[in-house]
């Protein structure tokens, strides 16, 4: 029901995967490369602390895709390696 007006690049999963792993390779301190999306956050290296780095990272970079884009702590618990991030933002924007 929104429309596009900004012309920025449409996000799909493959944009929000790159999002995720871009700033988690940051936080981490790592290359983007060193991050794949089956491993879990804690072999990773990604403590709760980065978590919510991670969090705050992806709040701050969605809001102008969704107004108010927000990850609840509750959901936080249940995300345990960067696939299961990618499909929560995915949902949560409704991407197809």
């Amino acid at each position: 029901m929104t429309s596009d007006a900004g012309g920025t690049s449409p996000l799909d999963r493959a944009a929000v995967l790159t999002l995720v792993s871009d700033q988690l390779a940051q936080i981490l301190e790592v290359t983007p490369a060193d991050i794949d999306e089956d491993i879990p956050f804690d072999v990773l290296g990604a403590d709760s602390l980065a978590l919510i780095e991670l969090v705050e990272a992806l709040e701050e970079s969605l809001a102008g895709a969704s107004a108010g884009f927000h990850i609840d702590d509750e959901d936080l618990e249940g995300l345990g390696c960067v696939r299961d991030a990618v499909d929560y933002v995915v949902a949560k924007l409704q991407l197809a």
